[in-house]
């Protein structure tokens, strides 16, 4: 489940990277004014969608969908690294983002809130059940 949860996200931020525009308004953060708080590029859009895609790798590796031999070092740090950046994420920074932000009605603060932060919070909440056990 998580991995097609990451390669679906991945796959957006991939079509941004091409010029795509589907969702876009909606998945940045804006002011009250509707002045975007970030602009990302094709090169943030490209890195972003290819951390994605490796979450989804690794979430074929942990229990060995796919066989690659990553040292142990790193399937520990992922095990706990992945959620914990997602717990953040739902958590958020307290004024455009997360379950505690300020500005909660523009387009994304209600997305954020119905769609994006509960997302997040379930993929930690799973991945920490499998880096559990």
């Amino acid at each position: 489940m998580l991995f097609l949860i990451f390669a679906t996200l991945g796959v957006i931020h991939f079509n941004w990277t091409l010029g795509g525009e589907w969702g876009i308004n909606y998945a940045l953060p804006t002011d009250r004014d509707g002045k975007r708080i970030i602009t990302p590029g094709k090169f943030d859009s490209t890195m972003v969608g290819l951390g994605l895609t490796c979450c989804g790798i690794f979430y074929l590796i942990k229990p060995g969908l796919v066989e690659i031999a990553p040292p142990a070092w790193i399937m520990v740090y992922a095990s706990w690294g992945i959620p914990s950046i997602f717990i953040f994420r739902a958590i958020g920074e307290f004024k455009y983002v997360g379950f505690f932000k300020k500005v909660k009605h523009t387009p994304f603060g209600k997305k954020d809130t119905r769609i994006y932060s509960p997302l997040c919070l379930g993929i930690a909440i799973i991945g920490f059940l499998i880096a559990l056990f």
